[in-house]
């Protein structure tokens, strides 16, 4: 997942000083949740299942910390998974979409089929956190040496549905339904380029959709831990919660020269810089930002390598960032068309192309989302609050266009530190209370065990 937006702050500043009027109403309906999802006893049966497997889950957590693997090279995390997955007696299958790992745990009873995922690969990021436990692991990543860590919580991830898993055999006897677990590699992406016809082969959540991971599925849960918001706090939001996400390449092609002489070529760099410029007005002028918001973000350029010397070509990248597919689309429309007439009207050539990152809205289903709310609160213990967008983009997302989902946001926000100025995922410097480990296996515990038991 890419970090929040700027201002994330404050807005989870506002939320907290109104999170004590919301925990007082979530708190006092509280006997009415508990009839929808457990009984006193089996509660109290889940609380103890979760409180002796809670020094395991930090365990995990800073094992998997350790040991950092990049996207597509997950086998160590992989095989820690699968061995778990065997010991509880579950089905398991491995090589699902690269490394993935599902693991299907079948109750006493008959019922229905519900999902729950977690991310498992971590990110070319140089860890600064100090921690005992911190990476001091390398790789390659586009051919050069660099560092590895987890930097966005998903070796917590993988802990928590670890957890989940340990809990809920536990009690299969009286599982009315069956529980997918799914362990996915490459949620933050692959670098391969597009093929000649811009192809890229499918990695992360859409290679083991493709691979029929939500067979017999009804629905499909996921979380994402965050110090930004304050620890013991749950955000969510019901339709599109976080961005789709495209990266775009711009190839600008002009006819070098002498840089004497610019009239006697078509220099690629200064229609490249009008076209940054141009590519502003897509969301300033081009779309009806009154629908919802979109983002057009350049990050590089690069051409050339002398002052005096005007290149043939300059390359561009850039990501889009919207929460309407159909807004989505229309903004591509017209990227394409601002930098290709841009470029042509200085006699260059600009060529525009989507992926090989190409990530829908993450929409959480409305009617899931208010059924699941209840027990999500009683997880909780009243600590919900509902999130502003996030233009931060996730591929659980890829879930969601083939069965109902639901992903929301799990506060870790570490001892000493306030949500609002914590490291953010994808930080050098990011980390989250382990304390959040047992609120993340309550929550989806009681997620799945709910949606079975509903009708």
């Amino acid at each position: 997942m890419t970090p929040f937006s700027v201002g994330r702050g404050r807005r989870w500043a506002r939320l907290n000083a109104v999170r004590c009027a919301l925990l007082g109403t979530a708190l006092g309906a509280l006997t009415s949740l508990q009839a929808q999802s457990l009984d006193a006893a089996s509660l109290k049966t889940l609380d103890q299942r979760i409180s002796a497997v809670s020094p395991q889950l930090v365990s995990w957590r800073r094992d998997i910390h350790s040991h950092p693997e990049l996207s597509g090279a997950e086998v160590r995390t992989a095989k820690l998974v699968a061995d778990h997955l065997r010991r509880l007696g579950l089905e398991v299958q491995t090589g699902v979409g690269g490394h993935g790992v599902v693991g299907i745990l079948r109750g006493g009873r008959p019922g229905k089929m519900v999902a729950l995922r977690a991310d498992m690969d971590a990110l070319p990021v140089q860890e600064l956190t100090g921690l005992p436990f911190a990476s001091k692991v390398k790789a390659n990543y586009l051919g050069q040496e660099v560092s590895v860590a987890h930097a966005c919580g998903h070796d917590g991830h993988t802990a928590i549905l670890m957890g989940v898993a340990e809990v809920l055999a536990g009690m299969k006897a009286e599982l009315p339904g069956s529980v997918k677990f799914i362990f996915q590699p490459a949620e933050e992406g692959v670098t391969e380029a597009p093929d000649a016809h811009g192809h890229v082969p499918s990695f992360g959540a859409k290679a083991m959709v493709e691979q029929g991971v939500l067979k017999e599925v009804q629905a499909i849960y996921g979380l994402h831990l965050t110090a930004n918001i304050p620890q013991g706090l749950a955000g969510y939001r019901s339709g599109a919660t976080m961005a789709s996400a495209d990266d775009i390449t711009i190839e600008v092609t002009g006819r070098g020269g002498h840089g004497s002489a610019p009239w006697l070529g078509v220099d690629p760099v200064v229609a490249a810089g009008q076209v940054v410029l141009g590519l502003q007005t897509v969301v300033s002028r081009q779309l009806n930002l009154t629908q919802d918001p979109v983002v057009v973000t350049v990050g590089a350029i690069n051409g050339g390598n002398r002052g005096n010397v005007i290149p043939d070509k300059v390359v561009m990248l850039g990501s889009l960032r919207a929460f309407d597919e159909d807004m989505r689309q229309e903004a591509q429309k017209r990227i394409v068309a601002t930098a290709q007439q841009i470029a042509a009207s200085s006699g260059a050539k600009a060529t525009v192309s989507f992926g090989p990152m190409i990530y829908p809205v993450t929409v959480n289903s409305p009617a899931l989302t208010e059924a699941s709310l209840p027990a999500l609160k009683l997880a909780m213990r009243g600590q919900v609050v509902q999130i502003p967008k996030v233009s931060g983009s996730e591929d659980f997302s890829q879930y969601q266009k083939v069965v109902p989902g639901f992903f929301f946001f799990l506060g870790g926000t570490p001892v000493g530190l306030k949500a609002e100025t914590a490291p953010s995922n994808h930080s050098p410097l990011f980390d989250f209370n382990e304390d959040a480990l047992p609120l993340g296996v309550r929550a989806l515990s009681l997620l799945a065990l709910d949606f079975l038991q509903r009708s």
